[in-house]
């Protein structure tokens, strides 16, 4: 027997009814139970494969190399623990807009080693738009933000940087949507 996503660039064949991931277009295909083990270990990575079997009808080793070839395909990045920020004196969260007037290879690298130089910078995205960057920097107070802002303005030139400080939260997730998988 043998899995397939429609045009898949590689399809794999079962061996013990355990399915090699098959990739289309970048994307891997999965079906309903690797859709459930993905929404477990979403909400709790520290699970054991026998418990997220028995909720997802697998035994353990089934379940096991299911996790692994997630894993093996890089649909399961990595498995971390999320902290309170509060918790670990992270109590201002920071979102800095940056404009370039450069936007040449060499500018955006520099700009990039800059950047995860920095610790307190826990995202950065390029932009569409009036901005050409965004940066999400969490530190304990307006002071220290000012530091990192220091040290942002001293690595590199930037046409424009404004911060915006956050005031509540009222969503923060790291749980991803997993109704746009491709299902075979």
């Amino acid at each position: 027997m043998q899995r397939e996503c429609k045009g898949l660039v590689r399809n794999a064949k079962l061996r013990n009814n355990v399915v090699l991931m098959g990739f289309y277009e970048g994307l891997c295909c999965v079906d309903k139970i690797d859709q459930k083990i993905l929404a477990i270990l979403q909400r709790d990575s520290s699970l054991t494969a026998e418990e997220i079997g028995e909720k997802v009808g697998l035994s353990k080793a089934p379940c096991w190399r299911r996790i692994q070839r997630l894993t093996e395909t890089g649909i399961i990045q990595r498995t971390v623990a999320l902290l309170d920020p509060k918790l670990v004196n992270l109590n201002t969260t920071v979102f800095v807009m940056v404009k370039t007037s450069s936007h040449s290879p060499g500018w955006i690298e520099r700009f990039a080693k800059a950047v995860q130089k920095i610790p307190e910078v826990s995202e950065l995205h390029r932009m569409s738009g009036d901005v050409d960057y965004l940066l999400r920097i969490v530190v304990p107070d307006i002071g220290s933000y000012d530091v990192v802002y220091k040290k942002m303005i001293t690595a590199i030139e930037m046409l424009d940087v404004s911060a915006s400080f956050v005031l509540e939260t009222i969503k923060s997730t790291t749980t991803l949507p997993l109704q746009y998988l491709l299902l075979d």
